[in-house]
C-alpha cells in the first residue's frame, strides 16, 4: 500500500556536486547531504535570483559556468518512478553567480527591497504619488495587487503601526523624504485616532481600531475583534502599537512620541505584569484591566510569548537604543531572564514551551496551539538573546540561544528544499520520523524571517561557526528566490513547500491582521545591519532627522542594533549635506547642534577590523 508509484513536480535545493553537459545531468546534495541526481530537457530553463523591482535574468545560456561545485541550486522538476527514478527538470533557479557568494549578500541588495517594498504600500495604501499620503485612507485589507475593499471597513492599530515601522526602518536607510513623511503621520495618526489617555490615571491604552463607514462615520473599538482574543485587551495588541512610533521616535526624537511609550510601558507594568510570579499576562478584562476575570474565559490568567517576549522586538529594543535609560535595559534583562527560565522544555520537545498558566506550569489544551510548536517563536528567541548579548552578555542567554540554533535545523526545517515551517506538533508519537504539521507544510514570509535573522545574528556574533552561515545562505536563498513578487510587489504571505506562491483566502493578500509591511521590512533592516557591519565589513550610511532639541542633551543615538561592544565606529557625519565632527566614534552618538529647525542627520557606520 501507498506505493510511490506515480507522477509528481516538487522542488530539490542543495549543492552542486558535479554537472555532465553531455548527458545533461546535475549532481547535488541536499541540505542535510543526501545526495540527488536531476536530468536537463530540452524544455528546462534557468534564472537568476532576482530581486523585487529587477526584470528577468536568464541563465540558460551559462550552465555549465553557473553549476560549479558547490553552488546553491533550486531544482523544480518532475519524478518519474520507473525502473529507476528520474527527476527531470523544469526550471533552475540560482542563488548567486560568483562561487560562494550569494545575491542577498551584496551590497544595497535588502536596502533596495525595502525601498520597493515600502514604494509599494505608499502607493496602494494612499495612491502616491499621485496623492497626498493620508490615513484616512489606510485600509487593514489589501488584496494581491494592492486593492482595497471599498464601503465600510476596518483600520487596525496593529497594522498601521507595523507599516509605520516599515516606513521608519526604510527611511533610515535610504534617506528619502516619503518614507519619514509616511512613518510620522502614521504615528500621528495612531496618537489621533487610536490613543486613549486616562484622564486619573495618565495611562495610555491604545485601541484595537476603528471602524468607518461607508459616509465615514466612526467608531473606536477598544476589546479586540480577533478570534484569538476577542472581547479581550491582549498585550500584543498593545506592545505592537508601539512598533511604529519607536521607529519613528529614533529618527525625529518627537518628545510626544517618548512620553506615550513611558505611558504604555507604565500600563504594563501597572496591569499586565505579574509582580508576583513573573512574567506578562496575556489579556486583561476592558472594564477592570484584571487578568484573573472569569469572562476571559480561555484567556483567563494565562501568559505566552507574545505577552512576555514580543516586547523586546517590538519596540523595547529600539527605545532603549534610542534612549539608553536604564529602566528599559532592565526590563530587557527581566524579560530574557523570564524567557530561559520559563520557556525551554528540552526534557519534553526540541521546541519551547510557549503558553502558560499563572503559575508558569504548562498549557497545552489552549485554542488551537495545544500542544504544537510555532516554529518560527523558537527562533525569534534566538535571534533576539543574541542581540541582548551585545550589551548584557549571560551564558544563560547564549546556551538557550546556541540550542535552539542546533535543535531547530532538525525539527523545524525543510532538508529537502530549504525554508521554515509553521506550526508543527511539538513531541512525535511512537514509530514517527517527522514532526506532524498542524494544518500544512507551507511556509509563511514571516517564519522565515525568523530564520534568516536567527543565523545571520548567531553568525556576525560567532563568525567560527560555520553551520550559522550554511543556514543563513540556505534560509535566505529559498526567500530571496520565491517570496519576493516581481509582478505586483512587496511578498507573498505563504508559499508551498516547494516554493510556489500559494494565493488562496487571507493568505493571497498583502495586507491582513498578519501582515502590513512589517516582518518583510524588520528583514530587510537588520539584515542589511549585520551582513554590512558585522558579517561582510563594510560602511553603512544611516538618515535621522531630528526635530529641534528633542533628544536629551542633544544625543542622537545612531546605533542602527544591540552589536557587539567595540564592533563599528562612526566615521562621518553630515549634517544638511556638510561635514559635522561633534560626534563620539566609539560610543556611537552625535551631539547635536542648538537649531531651531529640524535637520537631515547622515551618519557612516564603520567596522573595526
Amino acid at each position: 500500500m501507498n506505493s510511490l508509484d506515480f507522477t509528481f513536480s516538487d522542488l530539490i535545493s542543495g549543492y552542486v556536486m558535479a554537472y555532465d553537459p553531455v548527458g545533461r545531468t546535475i549532481d547535488l546534495n541536499t541540505s542535510d547531504g543526501r545526495p540527488y541526481r536531476a536530468l536537463l530537457t530540452a524544455n528546462t530553463y534557468a534564472r537568476q535570483t532576482q530581486n523585487i523591482s529587477e526584470g528577468w535574468i536568464d541563465c540558460g545560456g551559462q550552465l555549465e559556468q553557473l553549476l560549479a561545485k558547490g553552488r546553491i541550486v533550486f531544482l523544480y522538476g518532475t519524478y518519474f518512478p520507473e525502473r529507476e527514478v528520474s527527476f527531470e527538470v523544469n526550471y533552475i533557479v540560482f542563488a548567486g553567480s560568483d562561487g560562494d557568494s550569494y545575491r542577498y549578500a551584496d551590497q544595497g541588495w535588502w536596502i533596495d527591497q525595502v525601498d520597493s517594498i515600502a514604494s509599494s504600500y505608499l502607493k496602494w495604501q494612499f495612491d502616491y504619488p499621485s496623492q497626498e499620503i493620508d490615513y484616512a485612507n489606510y485600509r487593514t485589507l489589501i488584496n494581491l495587487t494592492g486593492a482595497k475593499a471599498t464601503g465600510d471597513y476596518l483600520q487596525e492599530t496593529d497594522t498601521i503601526s507595523r507599516m509605520v515601522y516599515g516606513m521608519a526602518s526604510a527611511y533610515m536607510l535610504t534617506g528619502k523624504d516619503e518614507f519619514l513623511e509616511a512613518a510620522e503621520k502614521g504615528t500621528e495618526y495612531l496618537r489621533d485616532k487610536m490613543r486613549f489617555v486616562d484622564s486619573d490615571t495618565g495611562l495610555i491604552y491604545w485601541y484595537h481600531g476603528m471602524k468607518v463607514g461607508s459616509g465615514g462615520q466612526e467608531q473606536k473599538l477598544l476589546v479586540s475583534e480577533f478570534g484569538d482574543d476577542y472581547d479581550c485587551i491582549p498585550a500584543y495588541e498593545q506592545i505592537y502599537a508601539l512598533a511604529g512610533p519607536i521607529q519613528t521616535y529614533r529618527l525625529t526624537g518627537d518628545p510626544r512620541i517618548l512620553e506615550d511609550a513611558e505611558k504604555t510601558v507604565e500600563l504594563f507594568h501597572t496591569y499586565y505584569r505579574d509582580n508576583e510570579k513573573g512574567g506578562y499576562y496575556s489579556h486583561v478584562h476592558a472594564v477592570t484591566l484584571s487578568p484573573h476575570e472569569e469572562s476571559l474565559g480561555r484567556n483567563k490568567a494565562k501568559k505566552n510569548w507574545n505577552s512576555v517576549g514580543d516586547h523586546a522586538p517590538a519596540y523595547l529594543i529600539n527605545l532603549w537604543l534610542a534612549t539608553q535609560q536604564q529602566q528599559y535595559l532592565d526590563m530587557l534583562e527581566e524579560t530574557f531572564d523570564t524567557i530561559t527560565e520559563h520557556f525551554p522544555d528540552y526534557d519534553s520537545s526540541p521546541f519551547v514551551q510557549e503558553k502558560f498558566f499563572d503559575d508558569w506550569s504548562k498549557d497545552q489544551e489552549w485554542g488551537w496551539q495545544q500542544n504544537r510548536a510555532v516554529v518560527g517563536h523558537n527562533l525569534k528567541i534566538a535571534w533576539n538573546l543574541m542581540r541582548f548579548q551585545g550589551v548584557l552578555p549571560k551564558q544563560e542567554y547564549l546556551d538557550l540561544a546556541t540550542k535552539i540554533a542546533e535543535l531547530m535545523p532538525q525539527h523545524g526545517y525543510d532538508k529537502q528544499r530549504f525554508g521554515w515551517y509553521d506550526v508543527v506538533e511539538r513531541v512525535k508519537q511512537p514509530g514517527q520520523q517527522f514532526h506532524r504539521f498542524a494544518w500544512h507544510d507551507r511556509k509563511a514570509w514571516w517564519q522565515q524571517e525568523q530564520g534568516i535573522l536567527a543565523y545571520l545574528i548567531l553568525q556576525g556574533h560567532i563568525p567560527t561557526e560555520e553551520s550559522y552561515k550554511k543556514y543563513a545562505d540556505e534560509s535566505s536563498a529559498f526567500y530571496n528566490a520565491f517570496f519576493l513578487d516581481q509582478n505586483d510587489g512587496a511578498v507573498y504571505f505563504n508559499v508551498l513547500a516547494n516554493g510556489v506562491p500559494y494565493l488562496l483566502g487571507t493568505e493571497r493578500f498583502k495586507g491582513s491582521h498578519s501582515m502590513s509591511a512589517y516582518h518583510s521590512t524588520e528583514l530587510c533592516f537588520l539584515s542589511t545591519v549585520y551582513i554590512d557591519l558585522l558579517i561582510e565589513k563594510r560602511p553603512l550610511d544611516l538618515y535621522f532627522k531630528p526635530h529641534p532639541n528633542g533628544y536629551l542633551n542633544r544625543r542622537l543615538f545612531v546605533s542602527p542594533d544591540i552589536l557587539p561592544p567595540k564592533s563599528v565606529v562612526i566615521s562621518a557625519c553630515e549634517i544638511d549635506g556638510q561635514p559635522y565632527h561633534d560626534f563620539d566614534a566609539d560610543q556611537l552618538f552625535v551631539t547635536l547642534p542648538s537649531t531651531n529647525q529640524r535637520i537631515k542627520v547622515k551618519v557612516t557606520l564603520t567596522p573595526c577590523s
